[in-house]
């Protein structure tokens, strides 16, 4: 029997009320990971409003989901062309049968095969998320898949080891052991904090100029007044010698 997408949303439960069920981060390194992720795109896209990041949240997408408990939340998604605000979980049939467009997932030796295969059999086939990486804090295992054709395909390498996200607009790498933004220039997409010292940096650079400015300043008006005395005690002597050779009834030439 057919059942239409307003029917289908109809027997669904009320998605407010579904809340997300995802364990906890395994390790400080996953934490850690997962809050550069998130802080550092939010910061760059602080003046847009047009997304939604999920962090450690359940995706709801079918009634069978919900009847087995088969929950399913990537460490890291994003959903383009939404509405920035607080949710509880992504609730699909609430969100206009909306999917995210970028997933990330945070490999550990609990949850690596299943991100490798099951969860990325998912993501292709039901999601059909148009791109999706994975990373090892621990192993640096860095991976990247576009859809394209019906299935994944591996995003290249650059020289550099990052791979270009169409989705995001910039690279991902490795960079300290971490995974990292990077802009189409390669320049490192920084954390709040990384930002703020970047500032401080560049206003005490601009005050170290100003005051070598000064300085310089300083000096050079320090020169022009002892060429004005050397100047004025040149002109005493030359008047001196003149008066001397005037007493001689000598002019002075």
């Amino acid at each position: 029997m057919f059942i239409s997408a307003q029917d289908f949303e109809q027997q669904m439960p009320d998605g407010s009320q579904l809340l997300s069920n995802e364990p906890e981060m395994e390790t400080s390194l996953h934490y850690t990971q997962l809050l550069i992720l998130v802080t550092c795109l939010e910061f760059l896209w602080q003046d847009r409003e047009d997304f939604f990041i999920g962090a450690n949240l359940t995706i709801y997408f079918s009634r069978q989901q919900l009847k087995h408990r088969d929950f399913r939340g990537p460490d890291f998604f994003l959903v383009r062309q939404t509405e920035k605000r607080p949710r509880k979980s992504w609730v699909v049939w609430e969100e206009d049968g909306r999917y995210p467009n970028l997933i990330i997932e945070l490999l550990s030796d609990s949850t690596a095969d299943v991100d490798r295969n099951l969860k990325k059999q998912l993501y292709q086939d039901r999601f059909r998320t148009p791109e999706y990486f994975w990373f090892s804090p621990e192993t640096l295992e860095f991976q990247g898949y576009r859809w394209q054709s019906g299935g994944y395909i591996e995003i290249p390498m650059t020289e550099r080891g990052w791979r270009w996200s169409e989705e995001l607009e910039l690279y991902l790498g490795v960079k300290h052991e971490q995974l990292r933004y990077f802009s189409a220039s390669g320049d490192l997409i920084p954390t709040p904090i990384e930002a703020e010292r970047q500032a401080q940096q560049r206003i005490k650079q601009i005050a170290r100029r100003a005051d070598q400015e000064a300085q310089r300043a300083d000096q050079e008006a320090q020169r022009a007044d002892q060429e004005a005395q050397r100047a004025e005690q040149e002109a005493q002597r030359a008047e001196r010698l003149s008066e001397r050779l005037r007493a001689l009834d000598i002019e002075p030439g």
